[in-house]
């Protein structure tokens, strides 16, 4: 795939990039919205609801079409069995986020798995009972460690109110450094009981360092969480090579599950299988239960060696179903080629917003591609809702953050080069106005 010069902004050079793109047949896997309009928008907004796979209506039909013909018998005799349906999801969601099968499961919601995780690693004492956040981490993630905090003070004789640690960016700043979280960690460290960000910012995009925080935290005795919510899908990762503890993630963004999409958990092997955490607190459900006995309906919870042990309840099937449509194209895709597209695809972004908006649009997400997946987070003149306004009113969809921050997601499995070409267009017309 040619590279984008920055001096080409001509939309005949969108064209090109697009038919020299080998990923480009993907985006006819994808019902992209219209609006209401005769042709596809641009829809750049997979950072918040991804384009639903086209395969999706057909999968459905089938679930329910079992459900009338056999009803609870589906479970066993279904054309896809329902009492194993879970399983199938393992591999892709193992090599979507770097993890072996059994460290990872798909269940509940996202802030669900959160707090279900952290009743197992966040165990809080008197001396070591801080929590490491970043200070724009999304605010269910601030709801979820306060409240984790607030619920074991009394019990552990620590003050809530001075448990959470917000990392903040330098003066005149707007991304943390690598260096910096590593040297809070250290500075804090014999305090600290759980170091959990956000691996992709929500709201500048950045792309922490992973492995680089996770050594640093495990070396000062803490446990290492990530939420996944902006990354899986988005960025590679290898949370088992890297050791990371846990980590939990929603399935509606980048990974087209859907409004409401089932989420996912990943626990490294050594706590269930190991020398991690042991024993280990944990809330414990049925689905969770060693399924040789599960069946057996005793009273005693076995809890399964593997990222299973946290699911309380069997999986909801007709949410299930929407990522076998996803997987499969990421599968077919291939990761690899994801992130090479995605980079280039970023990057032509940031390359024509720099040549055709003239400093009126600036970027708050690195310009560092390592540090980035393919959200750039835009400072826009004036009011981000009248802008993400008058965009939609164009046949563009961008999401915002108040004041005057508008995201732009360009997906490199159904957007286009063109589409890219068609937003930088609009905004820049925009602007100048």
């Amino acid at each position: 795939m040619p590279e984008a010069p920055p001096t080409r902004v001509d939309e005949a050079f969108a064209r090109e990039l697009d038919a020299a793109d080998v990923l480009a047949p993907f985006r006819e896997e994808f019902a992209i919205p219209t609006l209401g309009a005769p042709h596809p928008c641009v829809y750049l907004t997979g950072n918040s609801l991804g384009a639903m796979p086209r395969r999706v209506p057909e999968l459905l039909l089938q679930e329910t079409q079992d459900w009338a013909r056999l009803g609870v018998e589906g479970h066993i005799d279904g054309r896809d069995p329902w009492l194993t349906y879970h399983e199938q999801f393992r591999g892709a969601l193992g090599r979507l986020v770097g993890a072996m099968e059994h460290e990872v499961v798909a269940m509940n919601s996202l802030t669900v798995n959160l707090h279900l995780l952290m009743v197992s690693f966040y165990r809080p004492t008197r001396e070591r009972f801080k929590i490491v956040i970043e200070d724009s981490a999304f605010p269910s993630d601030s709801y979820a460690v306060g409240s984790q905090a607030a619920f074991h003070a009394p019990a552990r004789g620590f003050d809530p109110s001075k448990a959470i640690i917000r990392l903040k960016p330098r003066a005149g700043e707007e991304t943390l450094r690598t260096g910096d979280i590593i040297a809070a960690i250290e500075r804090e460290g014999p305090s600290i009981a759980l170091v959990m960000l956000g691996a992709v910012n929500y709201l500048t995009g950045q792309w922490f360092d992973m492995p680089a925080i996770t050594a640093a935290g495990q070396k000062a005795g803490a446990v290492v969480g990530w939420d996944l919510a902006h990354a899986a899908g988005n960025v590679p990762m290898r949370l088992h090579d890297w050791n990371a503890d846990f980590a939990a993630w929603c399935s509606y963004k980048y990974l087209n599950g859907g409004p409401g999409a089932i989420a996912g958990a990943f626990v490294h092997e050594r706590h269930t299988r190991g020398t991690g955490i042991l024993p280990m607190p944990q809330f414990a459900g049925w689905w969770g239960n060693d399924v040789s006995t599960r069946f057996k309906m005793g009273p005693d919870f076995s809890p399964v060696a593997s990222a299973d042990r946290w699911a309380l309840s069997n999986p909801p099937i007709l949410s299930l179903t929407p990522l076998k449509a996803s997987f499969d194209l990421f599968d077919r895709a291939g990761l690899d080629r994801l992130r090479t597209k995605s980079l280039s695809l970023t990057g032509y972004m940031e390359s024509l917003i720099r040549e055709r908006c003239h400093g009126r649009v600036t970027a708050l997400t690195p310009a560092d591609p390592v540090q980035r997946g393919c959200q750039l987070s835009l400072v826009v003149p004036g009011s981000a809702r009248a802008m993400q306004r008058a965009l939609l009113d164009r046949g563009v969809v961008c999401d915002l953050r108040e004041p005057n921050i508008v995201r732009a997601a360009p997906v490199p499995l159904y957007n286009s080069f063109h589409d890219v070409w068609r937003f930088v267009d609009i905004l820049s017309t925009l602007t100048r106005s």
